[in-house]
């Protein structure tokens, strides 16, 4: 992808918003000092946690700021990575609710924060990227074609080609003009006349010169 598309943009706004939103969450988790694997966990910003889910977080905010740095590729293929875990996270600790298993210490609310996040994460991964209609000046959709896009590269050169020659021509038709006086197909006029001019007898003392002989 050119680095400077506008489709990396995209993926390093995605990125960095839930970055921010991850790696502030984590923060204010360890601010309060909860216990690392403590079930019960805390409140913080509407959402539960501990010490294990607050440097999670603050490890998965500081990665999608890498791929914000970074953009491109990169960046849409993170966010799509860590849209998809935050899916699967959300399934898994759904089932690990009211267990002893529950070592995040999630609840409802994280389990539908993980869900939320997880499709935010995708969407802006796939845009631009994933699609039956995507344009034909789009990178993804000419890696994928990339018959089509060498047909329409040597068809436009072809056209580019004959654009040249079509100006070339006009050129030189100006030259001739300018330079010889005359408009195209003059000096062929003139080469005729002259050769007609050359044929006729000469007018002076011809009949006396036939008379003497």
């Amino acid at each position: 992808m050119p680095v400077h598309h506008r489709l990396s943009r995209i993926y390093r706004v995605g990125a960095g918003l839930v970055g921010v939103i991850l790696t502030v969450f984590g923060v204010l988790g360890l601010t309060d000092n909860i216990g690392f694997f403590d079930i019960g966990g805390d409140r913080v910003a509407g959402l539960n946690t501990n010490g294990a889910l607050s440097v999670l977080s603050i490890v998965v905010g500081l990665l999608l700021f890498a791929g914000m740095v970074r953009g491109g590729n990169f960046a849409s293929s993170l966010n799509i990575t860590f849209g998809g875990l935050f899916l699967l996270s959300g399934f898994v600790n759904l089932a690990l609710l009211e267990t002893r298993f529950n070592v995040l210490a999630f609840e409802l609310q994280n389990v539908l924060f993980s869900f939320v996040v997880g499709l935010l994460l995708l969407v802006f991964g796939m845009y631009g990227r994933v699609g039956s209609a995507l344009p034909h000046d789009n990178p993804y959709w000419q890696q994928r074609h990339l018959d089509a896009v060498e047909r329409a590269r040597r068809a436009r050169d072809l056209r580019e080609e004959r654009t040249r020659a079509r100006l070339r021509g006009e050129e030189l038709r100006r030259s001739a003009s300018l330079y010889g006086g005359r408009e195209p197909g003059g000096e062929a006029r003139w080469e005729a006349d002259g050769e007609a001019g050359a044929a006729e007898p000469p007018e002076d003392g011809s009949d006396e010169q036939r008379h003497a002989s």
